[in-house]
């Protein structure tokens, strides 16, 4: 969602179909030994002592102002509805990785303390509803593109979180390690990650019926644009391909409103009178959004945001190590061979088996068996990649609450908001006892549940 914009004003030079088709196929996968990785760590900021309660405009603009002046090593934006994004800087190694993103969200934290604000790791926002902060003329046009299909554009903008690790595309040749085995696999095991730190199962307060609601959201909206292309084949010819046929969300312009078309592909956009330019299709890619992104690198961005200040160090450490291991990936491979049965054939995420894992988690038996043996992989696997004891013992952790319980992050918050509800009912049942029997009946009307919600 934060990916630069291109400046509109550029001197207008037309690229053609089979232009574009070699740009992408060039740029999508840049191949090489694996060296290399990365995290997009986003946050839904709320007031300090009412976590319940979203940060003001007001309080966002004067937070953000002051943490622009901090040096960091991450990069920092903000979404639309004012979630905080740190993506750090290519690391050389997992340690590398976390601790530059550490220091950097110490430094953040301690800014929004002052301002009386906090983050909280939550892959949708739990109690309220979407809300822009951000009123640019990119999220203005993707807002009209996206309330088209329904409301979960604008949810997806303004109420998700996400962990997103980004790894290199891997060697040019097949192998554990090669870039075809890795684009297969992180389509795959995506599912298996879904479901093991699904963590979203609330909105407005109440139960969605999905562990992972931010996923859900993902696979209602246009599958032109959230999709990803079929597997098999040439994976960059795939992406080519996709990226053509993928809808245009927007014409950016250098002043007023983006024209927001309708029913245009980028292929037929480079066949009409008014092709675009090099930085349209620049653009175009930063506007699709499949749960595998090639960027040259891989972009997995299926994570929902984890509980906890360092919740979204496990989910980094394990991916890392179940694709930069040759051994642990071996073993995710052929874990999750049989697998993809379950996908009938179809994309991410709108296939049998994401939305098995969106919706149940590791309630799922074929999934957590799948999770339990790729966990225990990424055991192995961490003291290869020199992952410290602290790192290794918050896997451990991990999987020992979640994994080998068939349970995710999600089921913490399902159990706290069905012990409430509950208790709301119990209190309610003995406040009616004590009424006059004339009372009761209106009680009773005023008092009918309409959705669990645990706020109070």
């Amino acid at each position: 969602m934060s990916d630069s914009v291109s400046d509109c004003t550029e001197r207008r030079s037309a690229v053609t179909e089979a232009e574009v088709e070699a740009l992408v196929r060039g740029i999508c996968f840049k191949t090489g030994p694996p060296r290399t990785l990365g995290v997009e760590v986003e946050w839904l900021v709320h007031e300090l002592r009412r976590p319940q309660l979203p940060a003001t405009p007001e309080q966002l603009e004067a937070a953000y102002a002051a943490l622009r002046t901090l040096s960091l090593r991450s990069a920092l934006t903000v979404e639309p509805g004012g979630q905080l994004e740190l993506s750090s800087a290519p690391a050389g190694s997992l340690m590398e990785c976390i601790g530059s993103v550490s220091a950097d969200l110490d430094a953040v934290r301690a800014v929004l303390r002052e301002a009386g604000l906090g983050l909280s790791g939550n892959g949708h926002e739990p109690w309220n509803p979407p809300s822009r902060y951000l009123r640019e003329p990119r999220y203005d046009a993707m807002e009209r593109y996206l309330d088209r299909t329904g409301p979960e554009g604008r949810a997806m903008m303004c109420s998700s979180a996400s962990v997103q690790v980004c790894l290199d595309a891997g060697y040019e040749e097949p192998g554990p390690l090669g870039h075809g085995r890795r684009w297969w696999l992180a389509n795959q095991l995506g599912a298996v990650l879904v479901a093991a730190f699904a963590h979203s199962p609330l909105a407005r307060g109440h139960y969605t019926g999905w562990r992972s609601t931010r996923q859900s959201l993902w696979t209602a909206m246009d599958p032109g644009r959230s999709a990803a292309p079929p597997l098999g084949g040439d994976p960059r010819a795939a992406w080519a391909r996709h990226v053509l046929d993928a809808p245009v969300m927007c014409v950016r312009a250098p002043e007023g409103p983006w024209e927001v078309p309708e029913g245009l592909t980028f292929r037929e956009w480079t066949r009409s009178a008014t092709p675009p330019t090099r930085a349209d299709l620049d653009y175009h890619l930063t506007t699709l959004f499949p749960p595998v992104r090639p960027r040259g690198h891989l972009e997995l961005r299926m994570i929902d945001a984890q509980p906890g200040e360092d919740g979204w160090i496990v989910p980094l450490a394990v991916t890392a190590a179940l694709f930069d291991d040759p051994e642990a990936a071996e073993i995710a491979y052929r874990t999750v061979k049989p697998l993809a049965e379950r996908a009938e054939g179809l994309p991410a995420p709108s296939n049998p088996l994401w939305i098995g894992a969106a919706r149940h988690g590791l309630t799922d038996p074929e999934l957590r068996e799948a999770a339990v043996i790729c966990f225990a992989a990424a055991a192995e696997a961490l003291p290869r990649l020199g992952a410290t004891a602290e790192v290794r013992e918050a896997v451990a952790e991990f999987t020992d609450r979640y994994v080998a319980r068939g349970r995710c992050p999600a089921d913490d918050l399902l159990s706290q908001f069905h012990s409430q509800f509950h208790g709301r009912l119990h209190d309610q049942s003995h406040d009616q006892s004590h009424d006059r029997p004339q009372d009761r009946s209106d009680d009773r009307s005023q008092n009918r549940s309409h959705g669990k919600d645990i706020r109070t």
